[in-house]
């Protein structure tokens, strides 16, 4: 059972990332609104009807080689075959009237297979004398010929509702002939920072300030998951002003994200500002970094308030935010594949939370990856992102890990890609 520390006494124990992906799916649902649009612009949109293939694919049989088409039954029990060479089919011609008939027919990648045919030799394998073809004992029926329907066949389920684009699906329904799908309404995410410390880049720099990265940080993330973005840019410390942009954000968009304020300093106030405006459903994660993540609704709104420091902002984007943008979106969200590499350090940690932690990869001897923790874990350090290849997920439970310890690691790709 997980120790809490004097902080979890005072405010209630952390919730799992389980739990709050359950939170998450009970607080937002699928948006309205479906739009058709051209295929090719068609990548990463969420798919609002299911396709069935209106043709099959391939629609007609065809050579998957260059060689020579024949039928099966006309070979040799035993040793070579001789067939008479007789007639020629390129892609992309016509075989009506191209018959096998005790003959083997020259044919190219692609083309359509003449009348009986059923196999095809390659032509490395095949030797010519003269008008005659000499052809190899032991190729089984069908070798190397693609039947109609191979791929899919007419009216079987070519891509189905709720799933994204990805380009290969974008392939299969180019080669079925379509040109244009019907995608649910991307999500419209309202961002903005908070905090009297920061200054949009390219202003003077003044005293004990620095330069929002957070929202550069957010527009990619937000972008890559699909949605549009909204920016309305630095929001300052007072609770009043908080609330209004959050309602006024609400009134337009389909997701309110921020980032900054939801601690427990006092001058965190975007949790007291959404308490003001709206309904808190919960504020704290079990996760490092990024344990202030405060979710909750503005009036039917979602809004998700991440914490200030980026690292923790990117960690709890790729956990939390980017499943409630999935639902929005009208699609699940994809736990990415966590691959086995060995930790190359000894580390410690508290019970009781998923720690995420900054690693290198590096091949070791016997051809599992190493994975080598960034110097500087701070949650504010932007280079131990910029400079790793992924994080190492360490649950909840496990206090000590020695070095050598098979570990889940998660690339950046996999997160954001």
């Amino acid at each position: 059972m997980a120790q809490l520390s004097r902080d979890d006494e005072a405010f209630g124990a952390l919730m799992t990332l389980e739990e709050a992906a359950t939170r998450v799916a009970t607080l937002a649902s699928p948006i309205a609104g479906i739009e058709t649009v051209p295929l090719a612009q068609a990548d990463g949109r969420v798919l609002a009807r299911d396709i069935a293939a209106p043709l099959d694919l391939p629609p007609f049989a065809n050579s998957a080689v260059d060689g020579y088409a024949v039928c099966h039954a006309d070979l040799a029990l035993t040793g070579s075959s001789r067939l008479p060479v007789g007639g020629r089919v390129a892609a992309g011609a016509d075989a009506a009237g191209v018959a096998v008939q005790g003959i083997a027919v020259r044919v190219f990648t692609g083309a359509p297979m003449p009348q009986g045919a059923d196999t095809v030799f390659m032509q490395e394998d095949v030797e010519l004398e003269g008008p005659v073809a000499v052809l190899p004992p032991g190729l089984a029926k069908g070798a190397n010929a693609r039947p109609a329907g191979e791929d899919i066949a007419r009216g079987a389920p070519a891509a189905a509702a709720g799933q994204r684009m990805r380009p290969q699906d974008l392939a299969l329904l180019s080669a079925l002939g379509l040109t244009e799908v019907a995608v649910r309404r991307r999500p419209r995410v309202a961002i903005f920072s908070t905090g009297d410390e920061l200054t949009e880049p390219g202003q003077p720099l003044g005293p004990a300030a620095i330069y929002d990265a957070n929202r550069a940080l957010l527009r990619a993330m937000v972008t890559r998951a699909g949605a549009e973005v909204v920016d309305l840019g630095i929001l300052r410390d007072e609770a009043g002003g908080l609330a209004r942009a959050l309602v006024e954000a609400a009134a337009s968009c389909d997701l309110v994200l921020t980032s900054g304020g939801v601690s427990t300093g006092e001058e965190d106030h975007v949790k007291v500002a959404l308490e003001q405006v709206g309904d808190l459903a919960f504020w704290r994660i079990g996760i490092k970094p990024g344990r202030p993540v405060a979710l909750g609704r503005i009036g039917a709104v979602p809004f998700i308030g991440l914490p200030g420091n980026p690292v923790a902002v990117f960690v709890t984007f790729a956990f939390v935010a980017r499943a409630l943008i999935a639902r929005l979106a009208g699609t699940a969200p994809v736990r990415p594949v966590a691959l086995p590499v060995r930790l190359g350090f000894p580390y410690r940690k508290k019970e009781g939370r998923r720690e995420y932690v900054r690693v290198s990869l590096e091949s070791g001897p016997d051809g599992i990856m190493i994975a080598r923790k960034h110097p500087q874990d701070g949650a504010g350090v932007l280079t131990s992102l910029t400079r790793t290849d992924g994080l190492v997920e360490l649950a909840e439970d496990t206090t000590r890990i020695t070095e050598g310890t098979i570990v889940p690691f998660l690339a950046y790709g996999l997160l954001f890609g």
